[in-house]
């Protein structure tokens, strides 16, 4: 029981933290059909951002308590409004309406450079941003103590996505991006600033990459290329839960998080290859994913 009570909670621990970098991922895609591969350096920059930010403000005062949490929001807000109006603006805006293979590698193009970026801002060596863990002390859960930082991941990215969803499903604006999200031509005849929205689209899912980058900051190690493998997984999610869906990425960042960690505890050497068994299952059933739909062309 001890040990079904661990894989449930690292679980979920593990899906909150997957699914605040994947909703970012589904929602570029659902509203602006764009494969945004560079979502992993924005990622990355959020990480490395708030673990500086973080390591520069406790070298100056120890006691800084939830200051920390503030220097983590506030660098993945920048880092995402920053980077994703330079991508957005002075890439994607040149690529709109083009073949999609066009603009995957035009975002992967974006992904190389911004990799050396932060090594040239940042260096080679590793990035420790511990502090913030021991905000909140250890709780237990079945006899089994847990940080309560990673345990407040759980809440907080349930509230993230409610927020989003009731954004996208119960609001004026959230209704027009509807529009846009079904036939952009038909919107834009009837008045609405595509192009706006768009912008404002991307940086909201470049801000939710650096979010997730930034709150991952003090559970890892921040080094060079960890963009590369969250942004395999993350694919993996919005691919099972289907592209452009938010109640697909939860579900997806579910799936993903308990077959994940059931490997950790019985077979470590599949960990990774679980995640793309439990995604051949899902296409092989349903190839537009649990949520997606299919999806016509115009010839």
């Amino acid at each position: 029981m001890m040990a079904l009570a661990a894989i449930v909670v690292d679980s979920l621990v593990y899906a909150s933290w997957l699914f605040i970098v994947s909703i970012g991922l589904t929602l570029i895609f659902g509203v602006m059909n764009v494969l945004n591969v560079a979502h992993g350096s924005l990622y990355a920059l959020g990480a490395y951002t708030a673990a500086w930010g973080v390591g520069m403000y406790v070298g100056g005062a120890p006691d800084a308590g939830y200051v920390l949490l503030a220097i983590m929001l506030v660098a993945a807000i920048v880092v995402g409004v920053l980077v994703g109006i330079l991508i957005e603006r002075g890439v994607l805006r040149w690529v709109y309406g083009r073949d999609e293979i066009v603009i995957v590698l035009a975002t992967y193009a974006v992904f190389l450079v911004l990799e050396d970026v932060m090594k040239l801002i940042f260096g080679p060596e590793s990035y420790i941003a511990f502090q913030p863990r021991f905000l909140f002390g250890t709780v237990s859960v079945a006899g089994i103590p847990y940080v309560g930082y990673d345990l407040l991941l759980v809440p907080l990215v349930a509230l993230i996505g409610v927020g989003i969803w009731a954004a996208i499903h119960r609001t004026r604006p959230g209704k027009l991006l509807i529009a846009v999200i079904h036939d952009r031509e038909i919107a834009s005849a009837l008045g609405i600033n595509v192009a706006r929205f768009f912008t404002v689209t991307f940086l909201c899912g470049a801000i939710l990459g650096a979010l997730g980058g930034a709150l991952s900051a003090p559970l890892i190690s921040v080094v060079p290329g960890i963009g590369v493998e969250l942004i395999v997984l993350a694919f993996a999610v919005v691919v099972i839960g289907g592209l452009g869906s938010v109640e697909g990425a939860a579900i997806g960042a579910l799936l993903v998080g308990l077959g994940r960690t059931a490997a950790v505890f019985f077979r470590p050497e599949l960990e990774l290859f679980v995640v793309f068994v439990v995604m051949t299952v899902v296409l092989a059933v349903r190839p537009e994913g649990l949520f997606g739909k299919p999806q016509t062309r115009r010839i």
